[in-house]
């Protein structure tokens, strides 16, 4: 395997997410995913539900490209309520596990204001890497 996590000695192991990572090979850039189907629409507003649709269509793009789930070294997840996100965690960790695995990249959590489709309470942008 080309990836490698990266783990500062004495540090706190991160729990749902690494410190770092490096990898080589070739780059899948995946833009901004938000919790609608593959026809645009949106199928909840349940916020645990717009997760596990984001995270689908995260792999639907990573398939495309043939990549995989595991070959993701960055993600960046921009929601619209903390609160949502905080307080349904296991939930959010358990949609995250049915559709990632237990791959933990370097990830980000920003609480926005809006996204630019109304409907959408999360978006979620991935840099992965495929071993040549």
């Amino acid at each position: 395997m080309t990836h490698q996590t990266i783990q500062p000695e004495g540090w706190a192991k991160p729990i749902g997410y690494s410190n770092g990572i490096s990898a080589r090979g070739r780059i899948v850039q995946v833009g901004g995913q938000v919790g609608w189907d593959e026809n645009c629409e949106f199928q909840s507003d349940d916020f645990v539900d717009q997760v596990r649709q984001t995270l689908k269509n995260v792999v639907d793009v990573l398939t495309a490209a043939d990549a995989k789930p595991e070959h993701i070294i960055q993600m960046t997840w921009y929601f619209t309520d903390r609160h949502a996100y905080k307080s349904r965690m296991k939930e959010v960790g358990a949609a995250y596990r049915d559709t990632i695995g237990r791959h933990f990249p370097p990830m980000a959590a920003v609480q926005v204001v809006a996204l630019m489709e109304d409907r959408a309470k999360i978006e979620i942008q991935v840099l992965a890497v495929v071993p040549e």
